[in-house]
């Protein structure tokens, strides 16, 4: 196959499965690095390209520059703009967030809509654009738009990235057919593919690590970065997907939820896994002290409740179990020794264990 699609951001967590995902089937892939002579953070995207043979290449395109983005487009024919801002903490600045956000994905729509090779970009928005700031609790569809005014920074950037991204592309001239598809993603979970963590992958990483004494009444619509990968090659693949958004996210699942099956698996390894719950009025002073904590506050008590039908009937797309997807992310975090396991205590008798640490 001789389309070579652009992957924006190519050494996050969500574009290297995407990268692996198009290689795997054939495509000739160009991805966006901030600084080409930083190797050493896309050096396993390289070594899997030559272990299977696939054509990768990469290019200099900064999401807050407007230099880089002409030349990282050119020859391309497809565009999947994965790279946003991700905060593990509430911004000192919303707007700085927002700007970063919208800006940046104009920055790739200006680009992909001045190149005549270009016919479709795939646009990695998230259930936050759709999910927050009701009022009522009705299963929500890609109908449904997050009210900005009710709904924290995170999700206000995604909600106004992806409706500048519709509002850009029906402004074009009739003639020029680039067309939009929007992958929703919920909550991303799933291996790495290198040693470096994504904000989503906190909530396991703390529990795994014992950092966390009890748990706050907060849960997420999960999706495995591996099946995400699936829905935005089918998103390029799919021609009736033009002009659609496509929620990829599964059932609500609790983080007390997650604390359980990690301790089933983990605790006769040694770990010490939380899973009492703690009371909401305790998780809100915590979060007074601890920064990674506020960003839960606004969700305590909620349950994200979305359907995935359209991706399924349309696009054929299906999921791995959750179970699976929380084990997977979990034994990556060991492996890539994000989490260290367990060790027997010297001094301790009968070689008592020790609670794990973060590498």
């Amino acid at each position: 196959m001789s389309t070579r699609v652009l992957v924006t951001g190519a050494t996050g967590f969500v574009a290297g499965h995407v990268i692996v995902e198009l290689l795997d089937h054939g495509y000739a892939v160009r991805g966006t690095v901030r600084d080409l002579a930083d190797t050493g953070k896309r050096a396993h995207l390289a070594e899997y390209a030559v272990r299977v043979g696939g054509d990768l290449e990469f290019a200099a395109a900064d999401l807050e520059l407007d230099s880089g983005w002409a030349a990282a487009v050119a020859g391309c024919t497809q565009v999947l703009h994965v790279a946003s801002p991700f905060p593990p903490t509430p911004p000192d600045d919303d707007s700085e967030l927002i700007r970063t956000a919208v800006d940046g994905t104009l920055r790739v729509l200006r680009a992909a809509a001045a190149a005549p090779a270009v016919r479709r970009v795939v646009l990695t928005s998230s259930i936050a654009a759709i999910a927050h700031g009701h009022r009522d609790d009705a299963v929500r569809t890609e109908a449904d738009w997050t009210v900005v005014e009710r709904s924290p920074a995170y999700q206000r950037s995604k909600t106004l990235a992806e409706r500048a991204a519709w509002e850009f592309t029906e402004s074009l001239p009739a003639g020029r057919g680039l067309e939009l598809v929007v992958v929703n993603p919920g909550m991303v979970l799933g291996p790495l593919l290198a040693p470096e963590t994504s904000t989503s992958h906190e909530p396991v990483r703390r529990l795994l690590a014992g950092d966390v004494p009890g748990l706050p009444r907060v849960g997420w619509s999960v999706v495995d970065v591996r099946d995400l990968a699936v829905a935005h090659r089918l998103a390029l693949e799919t021609a009736q997907a033009a002009g659609k958004r496509y929620i990829c996210a599964g059932d609500h699942v609790w983080m007390r939820d997650m604390a359980r099956l990690l301790a089933a698996e983990y605790r006769p390894r040694g770990f010490r896994i939380a899973t009492r719950g703690l009371p909401d009025p305790l998780v809100r002073l915590a979060a007074v002290f601890d920064r990674g904590l506020r960003l839960t506050v606004p969700a305590l008590g909620k349950v994200e409740r979305l359907s995935a039908a359209r991706a399924r009937s349309e696009l054929g797309w299906t999921m791995r179990p959750v179970d699976e997807t929380v084990r997977d992310t979990a034994e990556s975090l060991l492996r890539e020794r994000i989490v260290t396991p367990p060790r027997r205590s010297a001094s301790a008798p009968g070689g008592r264990r020790v609670r794990a640490a973060e590498a």
